[in-house]
């Protein structure tokens, strides 16, 4: 019988485009913004030239923080 060493796996980084995290968050570009600007939301990475996205797991983090606030979970 052969033996196989399990590899550690590293989870894939998603990236999300800004209409996607509109759609997930239900949003504005403009509301989105303000809250990056404000540090209530989490600050986008470049992508190269005018390019950006989101990191999926901040996203999903964020969202999971606003379900907790808004049934007083905090």
């Amino acid at each position: 019988m052969a033996v196989t060493t399990a590899q550690p796996t590293t989870p894939a980084v998603a990236i999300l485009r800004r209409d996607h995290v509109e759609g997930r968050t239900g949003l504005s570009r403009s509301s989105i913004y303000k809250k990056v600007k404000n540090h209530e939301f989490p600050t986008p990475i470049s992508l190269g030239g005018r390019a950006v996205g989101w990191l999926e797991h901040e996203i999903d983090a964020w969202l999971d923080e606003q379900v907790k606030k808004s049934r007083g979970d905090k």
